[in-house]
């Protein structure tokens, strides 16, 4: 089938064929071994679930937005969340600034939202650090010179046979631009550039790239090297770890990093996980609202399981458990925390994330609690908490709370600034400590007898 075919889906979706008259996945198959086996690949990740069935093509999304070519279709996966108020949960939860350099980039609906937005937030960001003066690294040079400077290369002397002109190879350092993370600043431009739907927002990417081509030299791109840039990150150059994060989301777009896989898997589109995404933003937002408390991220549950003494044949390492949050109070409690990109409100609890949870309940005290936090567009939206019991002592052993995000009201009291400060923090003890700490405050609030 010449034709290109283009469907429009949300995230958590299920589309069918002969939903609708003239649907055009119905008749639909896929044309050869290996669209099917990249169908099968999509589908066995959990990235988008290809069905092919006797009326043809049915479609499932799951946490993955953007877009995605699959021979003949195209499959564009929108966030529930609105654009702005999208954009703007965005840009908070990187730490990226407000964009000014084209603020009429149309972030378009229908899977292109991204095409344009992080290159966008590329271009401002980078356009920011060349106005302030490219970061300078002290760089090793090796040249022959007639006025000697740094260590003369005796070994490269002998091989010559000599001194034979009037230089001396040396080798010494000098202070350029042409260093790692302008390196990959320029590589990322490039990427933003060829991604980037809007005909302006490609002519000004590539009009800094050159700008900035002139004293730095272009390399392969790949997202080894961004996290060597990463970590040669220090106090001179913090300006550059939000481009940095763009580069790396742009990458990881295209080639994302599974679970389950060793190698990234390139992808003929560009995605992004918007589970990474959720627990980046309550990272943010609890680090920057939860007064009073310690927030720690992915701390790795110690003593919890072991392979038994003498029976680990393979000598693997122990299981170490690594809830996405664990909050420590002023009393010196810990509070663990999973954020899952899953509206339980709507759609039932899976038995992995249930199973999940009650380990890390159970991994505490009599009483421990663990809390899943999920993001939800309705209103009504309420907790919920399942206890687990123990045979002997009955319930109480411990439980699981599903605490609801509202992305409206998050949005909202984020956008407010200072004049939403109070509400925030709020909102951030309601996240962690749920009903406990409400049924805390009734009771001081009880007159005393």
């Amino acid at each position: 089938m010449s034709d290109s075919i283009v469907i429009h889906l949300r995230e958590w979706q299920r589309r069918s064929p002969g939903q609708s008259p003239g649907d055009p996945l119905e008749g639909l198959r896929l044309a050869n071994a290996a669209d099917r086996a990249l169908a099968a690949r999509l589908t066995s990740e959990g990235v988008l679930v290809v069905r092919e069935l006797a009326r043809g093509l049915e479609i499932e999304t799951t946490s993955y937005v953007g877009k995605l070519r699959l021979g003949a279709l195209t499959v564009t996966i929108a966030p529930k969340l609105g654009r702005e108020p999208f954009a703007r949960l965005f840009r908070h939860a990187y730490r990226l600034r407000e964009l000014r350099t084209m603020p009429t980039a149309p972030f378009s609906a229908g899977g292109s939202l991204f095409e344009d937005l992080l290159p966008s937030q590329l271009l401002a960001e980078a356009g920011e650090l060349l106005a302030r003066g490219l970061d300078r690294r002290y760089v090793a040079v090796e040249e022959s010179l007639s006025s000697p400077r740094g260590r003369i290369d005796m070994s490269r002397i002998a091989r010559e046979g000599g001194v034979l002109r009037g230089s001396l190879p040396c080798r010494h350092h000098l202070r350029l631009a042409d260093c790692l993370l302008n390196q990959v600043l320029l590589g990322g431009l490039h990427l933003a550039a060829g991604m980037a739907l809007d005909r302006a927002l490609k002519i000004e990417l590539r009009r800094l790239a050159d700008a900035l081509a002139v004293s730095v030299r272009k390399r392969p791109l790949h997202r080894q090297l961004v996290t060597q840039a990463e970590q040669g990150l220090d106090r001179m150059a913090a300006a550059y770890a939000p481009a940095l994060t763009l580069i790396g989301l742009l990458l990881d777009g295209e080639a994302p990093a599974l679970e389950d896989s060793d190698e990234p898997f390139v992808l003929p589109g560009f995605l992004l996980d918007m589970n990474r995404f959720f627990q980046r933003l309550l990272e943010r937002f609890l680090e920057d609202n939860l007064e009073g408390c310690g927030v720690m991220k992915e701390q790795a549950l110690k003593d919890l399981m072991r392979y038994a003494p003498g029976e680990n044949p393979r000598r693997r390492r122990a299981p170490r458990p690594r809830p996405d949050f664990a909050v420590r109070t002023p009393d010196g409690k810990s509070l663990l925390l999973d954020a899952k990109y899953r509206d339980l409100w709507e759609r039932e609890l899976p038995r992995d994330m249930l199973y999940q949870l009650a380990m890390y309940a159970l991994s505490q005290p009599r009483g421990g609690v663990a809390t899943i936090l999920y993001p939800t567009a309705a209103n009504e939206a309420r907790p919920a908490r399942i206890e687990l019991g123990d045979p002997l002592d009955g319930w109480g052993r411990a439980s699981i709370v599903l605490q609801p995000v509202h992305l409206e009201e998050l949005d909202r009291v984020i956008a407010g600034g200072r004049e939403t400060a109070r509400e925030r923090g709020e909102m951030a003890r309601r996240m962690v400590f749920g009903r406990a700490e409400q049924q805390h405050e009734r009771e001081m609030q009880l007159p005393l007898p």
